[in-house]
């Protein structure tokens, strides 16, 4: 597969060399009145945000970019949201690395590769005054020349990639997670996201020390975890790094 040289219809690419939060910009503008359709990338950040208040690392020569969508529906539908994010950064992903078989999902928001961290993304939304989703906002950040080192998990890059062309490609991979969900229900973007995430029945562990055996996925993205002889749905939370053994 060859990566796209431009994002594909629909999509405008801006590209800054550095911002504090390519998706604090991008909330401004969706608040604003932007239309779907508008993606940015920055080249570095100085305030890049990760899940539960972290901060992001962003050195120049890996991705940093968010894009806006404004797909209606439900509010509960973010957490399904959240999985198509998932599927549009292995996918796109993919095409940059001989080992793709070694690509891998952890729930909610991170590809593996390996046992390290390659990428995450971090969802936000806002919900109009009857209920449905006014806009959701996919910022997503990948190691690809300078994975940073962090004190909690190991990191891996894929090497100097244009992040523009990596950009370009989840893009691509986002419109087909879309016409997937489109065409065959969202049961589809649920399988593709298991195709790619851990073994049934593989040990898991969330952050905070609640552990179980993986069940797969509920019809809302909830993760399905087996402990004493129940399953639980958990839609809030994360699964630690390191998985238990």
């Amino acid at each position: 597969m060859t990566e796209p040289a431009a994002p594909p219809p629909g999509w405008r690419l801006r590209i800054e060399e550095s911002l504090p939060s390519t998706s604090t910009l991008l909330q401004r503008l969706a608040v604003a009145g932007e239309p779907q359709g508008l993606a940015i990338l920055a080249r570095e950040q100085s305030g890049g945000r990760g899940r539960d208040g972290r901060v992001w690392s962003s050195p120049p020569g890996n991705l940093y970019f968010s894009l806006l969508l404004r797909p209606g529906g439900p509010v509960r539908d973010a957490g399904r949201w959240a999985l198509v994010a998932g599927l549009a950064m292995i996918e796109g992903l993919r095409p940059f690395t001989a080992h793709h078989q070694d690509l891998r999902l952890k729930w909610p928001n991170d590809v593996l590769l390996g046992e390290a961290k390659l990428a995450g993304v971090l969802c936000e939304s806002a919900a109009t005054a009857e209920g449905t989703l006014d806009w959701f906002i996919m910022g997503i950040g990948a190691n690809l020349a300078a994975p940073p080192a962090l004190p909690d998990r190991p990191t891996a890059g894929l090497g100097p990639i244009p992040p523009e062309a990596v950009a370009c490609t989840m893009l691509a991979a986002l419109e087909r997670a879309r016409a997937l969900w489109r065409d065959e229900g969202f049961g589809a973007i649920r399988a593709a996201w298991m195709a790619h995430g851990p073994a049934l029945q593989a040990p898991l562990t969330l952050r905070g020390g609640r552990s179980g055996q993986y069940a797969g996925l509920a019809e809302d993205g909830s993760l399905l975890l087996a402990a004493e002889g129940r399953v639980h749905s958990v839609s809030t939370g994360e699964i630690a790094f390191r998985e238990a053994s």
